[in-house]
């Protein structure tokens, strides 16, 4: 779906989760990947409701819960725009997990008996077979 710069996966009542929540997923996903221009507005609650065929009031209660997050905020005539301590944060969360993560399979890997250049050469090849 073409909403501006935010690319959202399947937004359905089908798929876990309230629809407001998903797209507050999505938003966050985007922003915090970088895929956001931070200069430009986000996307009306008007127009991003028709492109992601939901009502108006589910991506108002969205951009609602955005906000109080701090992750947008809005300015009166001019529309919903990323908040830099927002996007900031959440960027730093994501790295946060990153490392979490990356401490666990390390960890595994030891427990496996595997050596550090061994970890090292799995996580190699597993970051050049991983696609973005």
């Amino acid at each position: 779906m073409n909403t501006g710069s935010l690319r959202f996966g399947p937004i359905s009542p089908a798929a876990s989760g309230p629809l407001y929540e998903q797209i507050v997923a999505a938003v966050k996903r985007e922003v915090a990947a970088g895929r956001v221009d931070p200069s430009e507005p986000l996307p009306s609650i008007r127009t991003l409701a028709a492109d992601l065929l939901v009502s108006v009031i589910t991506v108002k209660r969205a951009y609602e819960e955005l906000e109080r997050d701090g992750v947008i905020f809005k300015r009166q005539g001019l529309g919903a725009f990323l908040a830099p301590a927002g996007v900031q944060r959440l960027r730093d969360e994501n790295a946060r997990a990153a490392r979490d993560g990356l401490k666990a399979a390390i960890e595994a890997g030891r427990k496996a008996g595997l050596s550090d250049a061994e970890i090292l050469d799995l996580f190699q090849h597993e970051l050049s077979e991983t696609t973005t």
